[in-house]
C-alpha cells in the first residue's frame, strides 16, 4: 500500500507539470494558423522582412502585457498603465525641454531624462499600492481614477500637442540595437525570460500565485502579502515606464494620446494566453503568446488591405474564438 502511494505522489506532480507546460503552449497552433494563411494568401508573408513588423510592434505594448499579467496573477488589476505608458516620457520630455505650447518645463538636465521617466513610473506604481494595499480602496477604482488622472496631466503638460523635440537620451536609444533587432525588442525579450525564470522557479514567483489563489491563506503561511502585492504594482508601473520611453524613442515624440486604448488589448492578449482574471493561475509566456497572436492577425488582416472597421470586428471575434480555446484547455473559466 505504501508503495502505490509513495508512486502515485511521485508520478502527479510529473502530471500536473507537463499539462501546466501544454496549456501554456495553447495558442501556438493559433499562431501557427495564421501564418499559413498568410502564406497562402499573401505574397512573401513568411519572409523575414515581413514577420519582422507585428514582432517589433509588439515590444512595447508587450512589456506592459506582462506588466499587467503580473498584476492579474496577484488577483489585482490596473487599467492605469496605459497611461503611465504615455505619461513616464511625456514629464521627462517636458521637464528637460519643456514645452512650447505651455511654455513651462525645461528645468532638468538633460542627463536625468531617462531617470525621471522611470521615476514618474515608480512614483505612479507606489500611489497605487498605497491607496489599495494601505487603505484597502477598490483597484478597479483606483486605477480608473489614475488613469484619467494621469491622461489630463499628459494632457496639460504636452498642452495638446506632440512634443518632438527629445532629449539626446532618448535620440540615442533609438539606435541602439542588434542583430538587425531593436532595443525595445531586446528589452522586452530580457524582461519575458527574467519574469519566467522568477515565476517558474523562485519562491517569490510561488508567492504570486498563493497570493492570487487565496490572499488570506498566503498571509496565513507567512508570505509578507501587503509588502509583495505593493512591489508588484510598483514594478508593473515601472515597466510600462520603460515601454513609453522606447516607444517615444522609436517614434520619436510623445503626445498627448500615447498609449490610449492600449488597455483593451492588453486584457485580451492576457486573458487568451490564459491569466485568469481571478488571480492564481496563467503564465508570462501565455501572456505573451497572447500579444504576438494579436500582432499576427492584425498584421495579416492589413496585409489582405482589410478596411480598418472590418480588422476591428474580426480581432474582436478572434479573441472570443481563442478564448473559447483557452476555457477548453484549461477546463476552468476565465471571469
Amino acid at each position: 500500500m505504501s508503495n502505490t502511494a509513495a508512486a502515485t505522489a511521485t508520478a502527479t506532480p510529473k502530471k500536473s507539470f507537463r499539462w501546466a507546460s501544454l496549456r501554456d503552449l495553447v495558442l501556438i497552433p493559433p499562431i501557427l494558423l495564421i501564418l499559413l494563411i498568410g502564406h497562402l494568401t499573401t505574397d512573401n508573408f513568411l519572409s523575414w522582412s515581413i514577420l519582422k513588423i507585428p514582432i517589433e510592434q509588439s515590444t512595447q505594448i508587450g512589456i506592459l502585457v506582462l506588466a499587467e499579467a503580473l498584476i492579474l496573477i496577484i488577483g489585482r488589476m490596473d487599467l492605469s498603465l496605459e497611461s503611465t505608458f504615455g505619461l513616464s516620457p511625456a514629464v521627462a520630455v517636458w521637464a528637460v525641454v519643456g514645452a512650447t505650447m505651455t511654455g513651462t518645463g525645461g528645468f532638468i538636465d538633460g542627463h536625468f531624462a531617462l531617470l525621471t521617466g522611470i521615476t514618474v513610473g515608480a512614483a505612479v506604481g507606489l500611489l497605487n499600492a498605497l491607496m489599495i494595499v494601505k487603505f484597502r480602496l477598490n483597484g478597479f477604482i483606483v486605477t480608473l481614477g489614475m488613469l484619467t488622472a494621469l491622461r489630463g496631466l499628459q494632457t496639460f503638460l504636452t498642452g495638446g500637442s506632440s512634443l518632438y523635440q527629445l532629449p539626446q537620451q532618448f535620440q540615442a536609444l533609438a539606435h541602439f540595437g542588434f542583430l538587425g533587432m531593436s532595443l525595445s525588442f531586446w528589452v522586452f525579450i530580457l524582461v519575458a525570460v527574467v519574469l519566467i525564470v522568477v515565476m517558474r522557479y523562485t519562491r517569490l514567483g510561488r508567492s504570486l500565485y498563493a497570493i492570487g489563489g487565496n490572499a488570506d491563506a498566503a498571509r496565513a503561511a507567512g508570505i509578507r502579502v501587503d509588502l509583495i502585492v505593493g512591489g508588484v504594482f510598483v514594478l508593473a508601473s515601472i515597466l510600462a515606464a520603460v515601454a513609453g520611453i522606447l516607444y517615444t524613442a522609436q517614434y520619436a515624440s510623445v503626445g498627448q494620446s500615447q498609449g490610449s486604448g492600449y488597455i483593451f488589448t492588453v486584457f485580451a492578449a492576457c486573458v487568451i494566453g490564459g491569466i485568469s482574471l481571478n488571480g492564481g493561475r496563467g503564465s508570462v509566456f501565455g501572456a505573451l503568446t497572447g500579444i504576438l497572436l494579436l500582432k499576427f492577425i492584425d498584421q495579416l488582416l492589413r496585409s489582405l488591405q482589410v478596411p480598418g472597421t472590418v480588422i476591428e470586428l474580426i480581432t474582436g471575434t478572434f479573441i472570443l474564438v481563442a478564448l473559447i480555446i483557452s476555457r477548453i484547455a484549461s477546463g476552468k473559466p476565465q471571469d
